[in-house]
Parts: structure tokens; sequence; C-alpha cells
């Protein structure tokens, strides 16, 4: 018996283990920490990281030395070749070789250029990549919290509600009210359920998203330990305005850079295919026959070639490729140049995106503050016979909207103040 209450208790102490691994507490910070080691997207991008890295060696290696070894068996069945006055046999043999080469040309060398910016473009989009990770876990944390805090909202006017409800019900029914009066408030009490099993499901959305970007299962609970008011720091993001905005750290920017060099280096390649190429090679053999019967062995032990191949006609194929490695050169400087221009328009649009949202959460809080007056003034004189149950309906629809546009704002505020630190490639201050 004892033996199997401790089994029991084993048991209950291991399913709370479990189930502790499955719970996250996080703050913001731990998140975005949490993604950046766990998020399988990321994983990949350092995988493309290793894989840049594995074709540049590639490329190198073909300007190394190239050694290869073979060993071959003859049997002729007995045959021997016959000279006239004598013969000579053909028993059996094996060949030992072994031969060493190493081949060089311009494209080669350009070649290895060529990857080591293929390398760079990945650890460019791995730490872009890295940005866009936790900038949507931002994102998905400030969401989860608005939504919550929408819900919140929702739930303290549908408890409003239930008030006046039971208040009517009661005056119903001793006859002071009449039942439209409170048929209308009960339809309002559906309406608000709806809402807020319809934010309740959209919170669940988000925190779907959240576990993906996490990297973590998905029945894993996640608890976020901050709350809005602590991260919406007004002075902190608006900080962001009176930042430089250098291209330079950009990762788009440095992206395209990588392309034009690259396209450069591609111009340079098709200009090396009309230079020699060189190919050098050794070779050793050594043949063993399996008889002590005379032989003839005509194949020489050592052997040392050097090919140079000098390009001379073409029929301007090479002219050709050149003048298309120019033309997409060129087509890369003026994607540059747009490009350029075109961020530092994006600049501009995102500052004033980020100012326009805060005016416009400043505004809808004020607004919402008011409207809730005007809610809880029409509740009371409702309740003291000078409003209609009309009233209480009209006053709770501009309520509910009030709320919905502060709602909208905070995430707009979201939205505009990552937006920005993504092209500035920074956090706020």
């Amino acid at each position: 018996m004892q033996n199997r209450i401790l089994m029991f208790l084993m048991a209950v102490m291991l399913a709370g283990t479990v189930g502790a691994q499955e719970s996250l507490r996080l703050t913001l910070e731990e998140a975005q920490n949490h993604a950046l080691e766990y998020n399988r997207t990321l994983k990949n991008a350092s995988m493309d990281v290793q894989i840049a890295e594995a074709s540049r060696w590639q490329t190198i290696a073909t300007m190394l030395p190239q050694v290869n070894a073979t060993v071959d068996y003859s049997n002729m069945f007995g045959y021997s070749m016959d000279l006239g006055n004598f013969q000579i046999s053909m028993p059996n043999s094996v060949t030992y070789g072994g031969t060493a080469s190493v081949a060089l040309s311009g494209t080669q060398v350009v070649g290895v250029q060529l990857e080591n910016i293929a390398k760079n473009m990945a650890d460019i989009t791995l730490k872009q990549s890295e940005k866009e990770v936790t900038d949507q876990v931002k994102t998905l944390y400030y969401s989860a919290l608005v939504m919550e805090e929408t819900t919140s909202l929702l739930e303290k006017n549908l408890e409003n509600l239930e008030k006046l409800f039971n208040y009517t019900q009661q005056s119903v029914e001793v006859g002071i009210s009449e039942q439209t009066d409170a048929d209308l408030i009960s339809v309002q009490i559906a309406t608000m359920n709806t809402n807020i099993n319809s934010t309740r499901r959209s919170l669940e959305m988000i925190y779907n998203s959240l576990r993906l970007q996490l990297g973590l299962d998905v029945n894993s609970e996640i608890e976020l330990s901050q709350t809005i008011d602590e991260l919406m720091q007004p002075q902190k993001a608006m900080a962001l305005l009176d930042m430089d905005f250098m291209l330079d750290n950009n990762y788009n920017y440095q992206l395209l850079e990588q392309n034009v060099e690259l396209a450069k280096k591609q111009v340079t390649m098709k200009k090396w295919e009309y230079a020699p190429s060189l190919q050098a090679f050794y070779q050793y053999t050594k043949k063993e026959y399996m008889s002590d019967e005379a032989t003839m062995n005509s194949t020489p032990p050592n052997m040392f070639g050097v090919s140079l191949n000098i390009p001379i006609f073409s029929s301007g194929s090479r002219y050709k490729a050149v003048q298309e490695a120019k033309l997409g050169y060129k087509q890369q400087l003026n994607t540059f140049d747009d490009t350029r221009e075109s961020l530092i328009i994006q600049h501009r649009q995102l500052s004033y995106n980020l100012t326009s949202s805060y005016e416009s959460l400043e505004t809808q809080e004020k607004n919402m503050v008011v409207v809730q007056r005007v809610f809880d003034n029409v509740s009371r004189k409702y309740e003291q016979g000078i409003a209609s149950s009309l009233d209480v309906t009209n006053s709770g629809t501009e309520l509910i909207s009030a709320q919905n546009s502060y709602v909208q704002a905070l995430l707009d505020v979201v939205t505009a103040q990552i937006e920005l630190e993504q092209l500035l490639n920074v956090e706020a201050p």
C-alpha cells in the first residue's frame, strides 16, 4: 500500500512538473529572447548562413590541388601477343595510380569573391530576420495586452448593463417600466456578450501566433507579465522622431549595396572569360603483373603535364555576355538610387504616422473618458426615471464605439512605432 501511495505522489509531482514546463510567464524582452533561440524561421536563416559558407569553400577548393587515386585490375584470359619470332604473354595485372592536379583561372578568383558577397548577404538576411521576428513578437505582445484591456472594458460595460437590466426588470414587475425597456437592454447585453466572445477569440488567435513565433507547442500556456501601461511610454517612442535616419543601418539598404557589388563582380567575371586558364597535373603509375613470365610494360611511372587554354574566337558570345552583365549592373544602380530615395521618403511618412497616431490616441482617450461619463450620467437618469431605455441603448452604443476607437488608436501607435524602429534598425530609447 505504501508503495502505491508513493508511486501516486510521484506521478502527481511529475504531472505538475510537466504542466509547469508548458507554462511560460514572460516579459517582452524575455519573449523576444526566447524567439531568437527557438524560432524555426530563424533556425532556417542561420542554416542559410552555413550553406553560404559551405558554398564559398567549395568554390575556393576548385583552385586548390585535387588528388585522386586509382586501382585497375586487368585479366587477358591467357592471351599472348604474337610478334612472329616470339610471343609476349599478357598476364593478369594490377595498376596503381595517383594524380594530383590544379586548375587556375580568373573566373575562379572572381567566383570566390561572388561567394563572399553571397555569404555577406546571408549574414545580413539573418540579422534582418532576427529583427523582424523580435518586432513581430513585440507587435503580438502589445496586441495581446490591448485585447486583454478591451476585454476588461467590455466586461465592465456588461456589468453596468446587467445592473440596469435587473433594475428595469424589477421596475417592470412593479409596473413602473414597460417590458420593451427591459427587452432593449437585454438586446444590448446580448450584443455585449457577442463582442466579448469575439474579442476573446481574437485574443486566442494572437496567442497562437505568439506561440508560433516563440517556437512553442500549440498547447503551451503563455502569461504576459507586463502591462500595456508599462510598455506604452510616449516620451521614449516620440524620441524616435529626433533620430537621424542612417541609411547604412537599414538592412534593406545593406542588401541592396551587396546586390550592386554582386552585379559589378558579374561584369568582371564575364571579362575574365577572355583570359587564359591554366591546368597542371602530376601522375604516378605502377603496374604489377601476376606472373613471373617475361612481358612488356609500356606504362611510364611518372608523368607531368601543363595545359594553357587560350580563348581566341567565340563568334561574339563572350562580348555579348559582357554587355549583358554591364546592363544588369546599370539596372542595379538604378534600383539602388530609387530604393535609397524611397527609404528616405518612407522615413518621413513613418515619422508622420507616429506623430499622427499619438495625437489620435490622446484624442480618443479623452473621448472615451467623456463618453463613459455620459453613459454613467444617462444610466443614473434612467434609474431616476428621467431618461428612457432608448437613451441608455444609444449611450451604450456610443461608448462601445468610443472604446473601439481607443483600442484601434492604441494598435495604430504600436504599429507606427515598430515600423519606424524597424526602418531605423533601433529600439525606442
